[in-house]
């Protein structure tokens, strides 16, 4: 992948962390940040990582507790607690961006269209 395609990327999910930290966020911006536990789960799955899987459950059970909280107040941000959380998976997506082959991200990124087209609640087990 090339760097500008990556940094792309990364400055993406790094400003809708910010923007869900403070209280900014939105559907989209919440999406984002998704994606890119997904698609970090799938490049760890495919070699380019060690992290836990719980970190990653983490992560996701976070995005769905924000999006309960925003269905019900309309109010789109990630608790405090899981954003450390969050930039340790930013910050694995990053090096994964900067270290796979572009094949890797296309593949991971196919994962997670079936995932999405799918009826599995979570590819994380």
């Amino acid at each position: 992948m090339d760097r500008a395609s990556a940094g792309e990327r990364s400055l993406s999910c790094h400003l809708a962390l910010v923007a869900c930290r403070d209280g900014h966020g939105n559907s989209h911006l919440v999406n984002e940040l998704m994606r890119a536990v997904y698609l970090s789960w799938y490049l760890e799955r495919a070699g380019y990582g060690n992290q836990p899987a719980e970190q990653f459950k983490i992560a996701e059970y976070a995005v769905e507790n924000t999006l309960a909280h925003a269905h019900e107040t309309g109010e789109w941000w990630l608790a405090s607690e899981v954003i450390s959380d969050f930039e340790a998976l930013l910050t694995l997506y990053d090096a994964q961006l900067a270290r796979a082959p572009l094949h890797q991200v296309s593949e991971a990124e196919q994962k997670l269209r079936e995932f999405v087209m799918g009826t599995d609640h979570s590819p994380i087990p």
